[in-house]
């Protein structure tokens, strides 16, 4: 090749290059502008939390940016050690155990509730393990149940065991057929709480530390049974209108939603879960393609872009790509965490408020599920 036609074609690849730099450099500000943006535009809406926080990372770099305060009394602010209630986050740690179980050959995901709880729910023996991770079980919600919520304002502070939760639905006959359609219903994530405790011989508490915390590397993750919070801890706030701010961190006792929604951890705990979680290190490979079957259900609250349901585990398909997690909610917290499927990348989105669809202002919890789009795609970048 003549010299001066090989300078021709050297500059015209260095100018692609350099064009192709500016590009990725341009879409990473954009991304985080935008981010900053919507972080900025929830806290400035009437009825927004006292604070919010998002950590990101991708490969071994870490972000977290945050907005307000963790505590309304000393203006400390919000921090990725600090412990929340994480609600129904808490789902993929029963579905976590129970693929974890799977794969030691200790239960099997066709397993049912006549299989090893028969007694608790007589009208439900044909349910499936698989069938409760999904939401497709058709089983009634026990906090939906009047009863429930009668004794729960009688002491928000008491301990109700798992089996009185599904005393509550123990006469309710079925929804609908199950594994015919979608619902999102609490009693699932007890149900499966049980049949693991069943099928291993031990207490949920000792499973967790088995199949999630031990090799996940959580060290300040637990499932409480009073309303003492383990410090230090994020404030959470209830924000009734024509009110001052309630802490309700410390009112209610979290062992009322057991496995699915009791847990207390961390953002920084969270976020490695959910990486190991998805990307498949807590059970083997052919336990883990039993999560490639979705149905089209919301999490609760929505998780930002489509929703689909598997097992213990929700996809969130967005404008900037596809990720799968959890979300979650819970009297002064609302919460999210995704991940990519290969565990890469992740992303834990705090709010020290329950701001969700019919409970707080409706305009800050669109708000919050935009910006959680916003953060997906800034961490997909």
């Amino acid at each position: 090749m003549p010299i001066v036609a090989f300078a021709t074609l050297l500059a015209a690849l260095v100018a692609v290059a350099v064009l192709a730099l500016g590009s990725a450099a341009g879409a990473k500000v954009n991304t985080s502008k935008a981010l900053d943006a919507a972080l900025d535009e929830v806290m400035d809406a009437q009825g927004a939390p006292p604070g919010l926080s998002v950590l990101l990372q991708r490969g071994n770099d870490v972000e977290f940016r945050r907005r307000g305060v963790s505590n309304l009394k000393t203006d400390a602010p919000m921090r990725a050690g600090q412990h929340y209630r994480i609600a129904s986050m808490a789902k993929a740690f029963s579905g976590a155990v129970a693929l974890g179980l799977a794969s030691d050959g200790k239960l099997k995901l066709s397993d049912t509730i006549g299989d090893w709880i028969p007694k608790l729910l007589p009208k439900a023996q044909d349910v499936t393990v698989a069938q409760a991770l999904q939401h497709t079980a058709g089983l009634a919600d026990y906090i939906r149940q009047q009863e429930f919520i009668d004794v729960l304002l009688e002491d928000p502070a008491q301990y109700l065991s798992p089996r009185e939760l599904l005393s509550f639905v123990e006469d309710e006959e079925l929804e609908f057929k199950p594994g015919s359609r979608y619902e999102y219903s609490d009693t699932d994530n007890i149900v499966v709480g049980l049949i693991v405790e069943e099928a291993s011989g031990k207490s949920y508490e000792k499973l967790l530390q088995q199949y999630v915390y031990r090799p996940a590397g959580l060290t300040r993750t637990s499932l409480p049974r009073t309303v003492e919070m383990p410090t230090p801890y994020i404030h959470g706030y209830d924000l009734s209108e024509d009110e001052p701010p309630f802490d309700t961190s410390e009112v209610i006792n979290p062992a009322g939603a057991w496995a699915s929604g009791g847990i207390v951890s961390t953002p920084r705990d969270i976020n490695d879960f959910f990486r190991a979680y998805v990307g498949g290190e807590l059970f083997n490979r052919k336990i883990a393609k039993s999560q490639n079957e979705y149905v089209v259900g919301s999490s609760q609250p929505p998780g930002p872009g489509r929703n689909q349901a598997t097992l213990g585990l929700f996809r969130y398909k967005t404008r900037c790509g596809t990720v799968y997690g959890h979300t979650g909610s819970f009297p002064g917290y609302r919460a999210m965490a995704i991940s990519t499927l290969n565990g890469k990348r992740s992303l834990v989105f705090t709010v020290n408020s329950q701001i969700v669809p019919g409970q707080g202002s409706s305009e800050v919890s669109d708000l919050i599920r935009f910006a959680q789009e916003d953060a997906v795609c800034h961490l997909l970048r």
